[in-house]
């Protein structure tokens, strides 16, 4: 290396002075320089602002998430109360397998991507039912251009045939016979109620988030519309149509 022979000279120059001159000539000896503490600091410096950027784009796109679930459960839009009650914590769709009406496996999982309108009922479909079914069809027609945002669901809880004359009625729905045990684990009724009493709300991410109350309504329909909306435009910056609307 350079610095080497360098310093090799340096000691044979000064070793071939005599005692008196080497006294008046210093060893000269070639010093390297070493990484600074400077440069350990910068690269440091450059990590950490890295990793603070990183989150910084994260949060960016979360932000219209939390955003939108901020603004409906803690500032609520125009200072109204819900009609619907808010669940709390809210509960996931289960990793379960439903059955579609024509026998066929359909994944709870893709029911996901849409805000869900769900009623539960034995397939016979008593007065009840039927009250819920047409509620949920009016409910999502009264949307307008933001019904294709939201699916009216059905979920069947037990092995009950649907009477042919309600096949007409719930072409527009998704209809799907679940076990009994999975829809309790689920979603729960009001307390004194059972689960065909009410209408449910499901976010696209498959969380049950609110119960509307029993025995609703034409007045407690508009109040449920009202809810509905102000759900569809607080999470308008990150939810659109998924699923293609049925015919």
């Amino acid at each position: 290396m350079s610095g080497s022979k360098s310093s090799d000279g340096s000691f044979a120059r000064a070793a071939s002075l005599p005692p008196e001159a080497q006294a008046d000539h210093p060893l000269g000896l070639t010093v390297h320089t070493l990484p600074s503490a400077g440069d350990a600091v910068a690269s440091a410096q450059r990590t950490r602002h890295g990793r603070w950027k990183m989150l910084a784009v994260l949060a960016v796109c979360a932000a219209p998430v939390i955003a939108s679930y901020f603004t409906y459960y803690v500032i609520r839009p125009e200072g109204r109360r819900n009609y619907g009650e808010l669940i709390d914590p809210q509960r996931t769709l289960p990793e379960r397998t439903a059955t579609a009406l024509d026998g066929s496996a359909v994944p709870l999982s893709s029911l996901k991507g849409q805000w869900l309108l769900v009623s539960v009922g034995g397939g016979a479909c008593d007065a009840t039912c039927q009250k819920h079914l047409y509620l949920q069809r009016q409910l999502r027609e009264s949307l307008g251009r933001e019904k294709d945002r939201l699916d009216w669901v059905w979920l069947v809880n037990d092995s009950a045939t649907p009477p042919p004359a309600l096949a007409t009625a719930v072409q527009k729905a998704t209809v799907l016979r679940m076990d009994p045990a999975d829809l309790a684990g689920w979603l729960t009724p009001a307390a004194g109620h059972a689960l065909p009493d009410h209408l449910y709300v499901v976010d696209p991410m498959g969380n049950w988030m609110m119960r509307f109350p029993a025995a609703m309504d034409s007045g407690g329909a508009a109040k449920a519309k009202r809810d509905l909306e102000r759900l569809l435009r607080a999470s308008s910056s990150w939810d659109e149509a998924g699923r293609p609307a049925k015919p």
